[in-house]
């Protein structure tokens, strides 16, 4: 076979052309959906995004059983149009993002190796893509992106030190209260840190949020993702039951200006807690703004 034969594959995706760059092209996405089959995973990515970086994708049996990374270098991008890549072994891949009304067709063109036959690659690579149209379909369709903000008189270092609970977990559980009167946390604030956000709920059971910490830039920026649930001492990271939190963001953003602080906060939230959301919120931030001014 000659190894220049080029397949094509595509898939029309139902979420904005944002949205859809987004999952792509950043970590916290990419190992979510970076596999062909409920049986495979994605456990670990590295991914330089930039014209000459280069990635690498794990992927891996979850019984354990075989796995191989996947990599190479960016040739080319064109924000929201065009990503080219190449291959650890030399071969050239090229995907386009064209929108069309409320979707975005996505076409991957890449050249064929020679050890399996067109249709079995055809078929692999096909299975991934549609496995990233699901994933993307399901986190834009679950989730709208809420915005909060306040002016703190207190300088940015206090806020994001008692905001995060840092010298002292009780400021983090006083604001946090509004939530849940018993919330707290188990884990850390250090980036790629699994950190676990816990509450007793009305009926005296244990629960809470499974996460990570995508970013975490001292008196600037954290970003904690969300990836999966607690149900008492039970971790549960696949299922209906996550499906309609998987990937969503929570950020704060610190921003300091004349001694004070102006806190930002957007998070992501599917159309249940939206409203729930929109008022407490507010209420934890006001909370948050008296412990940091006392």
């Amino acid at each position: 076979m000659n190894n220049k034969t080029k397949i094509t594959i595509e898939a029309l995706i139902n979420a904005p052309i944002e949205k859809v760059w987004e999952c792509f092209t950043k970590l916290e996405h990419i190992v979510n959906w970076n596999f062909a089959s409920a049986d495979w995973h994605c456990p670990n990515a590295v991914n330089d995004f930039r014209v000459g970086g280069k990635f690498s994708w794990r992927m891996e049996a979850k019984d354990g059983s075989m796995g191989f990374d996947f990599g190479g270098i960016y040739t080319g991008i064109k924000n929201f149009e065009r990503i080219n890549y190449q291959i650890g072994d030399g071969r050239n891949v090229e995907l386009k993002f064209s929108v069309q009304e409320n979707s975005v067709l996505v076409t991957e063109t890449f050249e064929a190796e020679g050890t399996y036959s067109i249709e079995q690659q055809r078929f692999g690579w096909q299975s991934i893509l549609n496995n990233f149209k699901k994933y993307v379909e399901s986190i834009s369709a679950n989730q709208n992106k809420l915005k909060f903000s306040i002016e703190i008189n207190a300088p940015v270092s206090i806020v994001y030190d008692r905001m995060l609970g840092l010298s002292d977990i009780k400021t983090y559980q006083q604001w946090t209260a509004e939530f849940n009167p018993s919330s707290t946390y188990e884990g850390n604030w250090q980036k790629g840190s699994e950190i676990h956000f816990i509450g007793v709920e009305e009926n005296g059971k244990r629960g809470g949020m499974v996460s990570q910490i995508a970013e975490n830039i001292p008196n600037k920026f954290v970003s904690i993702q969300h990836i999966g649930i607690l149900e008492g001492d039970k971790i549960i990271k696949e299922g209906p039951q996550v499906e309609a939190w998987a990937g969503a963001f929570e950020n704060y953003i610190f921003e300091e200006k004349n001694g004070k602080t102006v806190l930002k906060v957007e998070t992501e939230s599917n159309e249940e807690f939206k409203k729930y959301f929109s008022t407490t919120w507010p209420k934890a931030l006001a909370k948050l703004k008296e412990i940091c001014e006392t």
